[in-house]
């Protein structure tokens, strides 16, 4: 190895291992967490059981391409976005 290949190594070594870090404990699991909950989404249907982002509990009741309808208690039913899905709910709890 030339010396300038030593010192551009020395120069762009860091950078890159940063790179490389930041790829691995930020970009990847963020994109992971992304996927899964757009699998969440894609997989909701009438009578799941779901948490909003706002923390209402609600049951589907029915549900199109952009929005959801929620039974929040008897003869009570809101109309939401359904990016404000937050979770499912487990029914035996």
């Amino acid at each position: 190895m030339s010396p300038d290949m030593v010192a551009a190594l020395g120069t762009w070594g860091p950078i890159l291992i940063m790179v490389g870090v930041f790829y691995l404990l930020l970009y990847r699991p963020q994109k992971k967490e992304q996927k899964r909950r757009q699998e969440m989404l894609d997989s909701l249907k009438t009578g799941d059981e779901v948490i909003t982002i706002g923390g209402i509990y609600g049951i589907i009741t029915a549900l199109d391409e952009k929005s959801v309808h929620l039974k929040i208690a008897n003869q009570v039913e809101i109309k939401a976005a359904r990016s404000a899905i937050a979770s499912l709910t487990s029914s035996e709890a």
